[in-house]
């Protein structure tokens, strides 16, 4: 994607998140939400494989000051975007044969579409305007122009026919949910009064301004990402940590360990991962 693109994309998503209270008020009580052990969750990486790379390694270095194997928590949205959706995919698999850390990786609306794309042709033109070109790429496949239809038949079965087998079965295996103590962990988000259990796939991967609306939305906490911010998203009910990593540089995890939030980064360029400051800040009591 070009600058100009970026640009225009992060501004436009960003406008719509105004409302949302980000967290300038780190000592503001958030009452007594628990989770059962120390998690990670990790907001879209978005073919930013450096990016999650060192920010696996911060968790890992933070981690060892907690007791028993910590739980990271993908949130989704691996591909698409950035310069390396593949080496994503790789890196999660990785993590996933790791011994360290219990690896929980939920499936995003991009990943949907690439499944959709593997079977269908006609998703091409579609997925290429959301960063679809940049993963192509990253499998060695030139992206054709939209309306070229032919060519969107030959891209996918040239896809189909090199993607690796290990890559499709983590599509296959990826989560739609995930629940732990007091905590929801999703990609886009849930609808409001339907109980968590009973969420459909299309809402927990595509919904945005109802679930962002609602006060709460959920009778439990929803961690998400989807829903770009140029910083952390927190209100009493849900935790917002998508912060635009392919536009930003920046990626971003909550860690949640009994009853407290705090929020870890790293920063493209970047000499020092986070300041003392920002990673060791005032305690967040949960909800």
């Amino acid at each position: 994607m070009s600058a100009k693109v970026i640009s225009g994309w992060f501004k436009g998503v960003f406008s719509r998140n105004k409302r949302d209270l980000s967290l300038e008020d780190p000592e503001t009580s958030r009452g007594s939400s628990y989770i059962d052990k120390l998690t990670y969750a990790i907001g879209d990486v978005h073919g930013c494989n450096s990016l999650l790379r060192e920010l696996i390694e911060l968790i890992r270095n933070d981690s060892r000051g907690y007791p028993g194997q910590p739980r990271v928590v993908l949130l989704g949205d691996y591909i698409d975007r950035g310069p390396a959706s593949r080496e994503v995919i790789d890196t999660v698999i990785g993590l996933q044969g790791a011994n360290w850390c219990e690896t929980i990786a939920l499936r995003g609306n991009h990943e949907q579409v690439l499944k959709q794309f593997l079977l269908d042709s006609a998703k091409g033109p579609d997925w290429v305007m959301w960063g679809g070109a940049e993963t192509l790429a990253s499998y060695g496949i030139a992206a054709p122009t939209r309306q070229n239809t032919e060519g969107w038949l030959e891209a996918r079965r040239e896809l189909a026919r090199t993607f690796p087998s290990e890559h499709l079965h983590f599509l296959n295996e990826t989560r739609l949910l995930y629940k732990a103590g007091d905590y929801l962990f999703v990609h886009g988000g849930v609808k409001p009064g339907v109980p968590w259990d009973q969420q459909t796939a299309e809402t927990l991967l595509w919904i945005r301004d109802e679930f962002l609306d609602a006060e709460r939305p959920c009778e439990l906490v929803v961690v998400h990402g989807h829903t770009a911010s140029e910083t952390v998203k927190q209100t009493p009910w849900r935790i917002g940590v998508d912060t635009g990593a392919f536009a930003t540089g920046r990626l971003t995890c909550v860690r949640l360990f009994e009853n407290e939030r705090r929020f870890m980064h790293v920063k493209k360029g970047a000499s020092v991962t986070v300041t003392p400051s920002e990673l060791n800040g005032p305690k967040v009591s949960a909800v």
